[in-house]
């Protein structure tokens, strides 16, 4: 694809991310994101066949963005739990500043409306909580009898319930507090009784 095309593309997912972020799947047309990207219909057409392949394109540019500033952290020096902590935060900051995590985040949310399987972003994420916490069960930073497969679930259900509860309740604005407070709860459940 010709570089303008991709930045075309690109201006078309972002728009429309913060079209998705501000009213939603259902509420959001095809005319309000071409005015947000200031794109032509036919220039967004060009790219996309329908608002449910934008969406699908929004939360897949989402989860790119985010593994891309997760692989610096994952791959790190970093102990494994500072790792995972350093990774909530990024992903928290990511909430404020992106809109294009912004608009991802609400459509997973809202995926039935458009009928989307979006749990691959979520096995991706169980998956690296699990791999940093087995690590750390081998380097005697979590206890000994921790199971990472049953406590990365947890943590990954823990930590979208505090972005979905922050969307609620502040408007984000308290996100990045509330992801402190998380950890603040999960760190001495997995210490207990660790030989750190």
């Amino acid at each position: 694809m010709q570089q303008r095309a991709k930045d075309t593309r690109l201006a078309v997912i972002e728009g429309a991310a913060r079209v998705f972020a501000e009213i939603g799947y259902g509420n959001a047309s095809l005319t309000d994101i071409t005015k947000r990207a200031g794109v032509t219909k036919g220039a967004l057409y060009f790219h996309f066949t329908s608002k449910r392949e934008l969406a699908l394109a929004v939360i897949e540019e989402q989860h790119a963005l985010v593994l891309a500033s997760g692989a610096e952290i994952v791959g790190s020096s970093k102990p494994p739990i500072d790792k995972l902590i350093s990774l909530c935060r990024m992903f928290g900051q990511q909430l404020l500043d992106e809109p294009i995590v912004q608009g991802g985040i609400r459509l997973t949310f809202e995926a039935t409306a458009f009928q989307a399987d979006v749990s691959g972003p979520y096995e991706d994420w169980i998956s690296t909580a699990e791999q940093l916490l087995r690590q750390a069960v081998d380097e005697g930073q979590v206890r000994p009898d921790l199971d990472p497969a049953a406590f990365s679930r947890y943590l990954i259900a823990s930590f979208t319930g505090v972005q979905m509860v922050s969307d609620v309740l502040a408007a984000r604005k308290d996100v990045m507090l509330r992801i402190d407070q998380m950890w603040e709860f999960m760190l001495p459940a997995l210490r207990m009784g660790a030989s750190t």
